[in-house]
């Protein structure tokens, strides 16, 4: 490997993490949007998979920021879980590019 591909490669997955974490707290928000209006509501499934993803830290903190999904213990417990499964990987990751 080139010097320095390790640190672009990993400059990248900061940007991604950023980016999907940011996503995910704007679906949170959107969601919490169309609860209150009766609108299209954002499938609890996407919101899961983003948070997998790496969105974890920013559907939780959406939770937060809106007070949305605060009852459903898929959510209460899931996400916390899922931040810890992020952190790993993100550990796993960067220790390894």
């Amino acid at each position: 490997m080139p010097k320095g591909l390790g640190d672009e490669r990993l400059t990248l997955f900061y940007i991604y993490l950023i980016a999907i974490n940011f996503f995910t707290f704007i679906e949170m928000g959107h969601d919490k949007a169309q609860a209150k209006k009766g609108g299209r509501r954002v499938p609890e499934k996407r919101l899961f998979l983003l948070a997998a993803f790496g969105g974890a830290i920013g559907g939780w903190l959406g939770m937060r920021a809106w007070r949305h999904k605060t009852k459903h213990s898929s959510f209460v417990y899931g996400f916390p879980l899922l931040i810890a499964l992020n952190a790993i990987c993100v550990i796993l990751i960067a220790m390894y590019v």
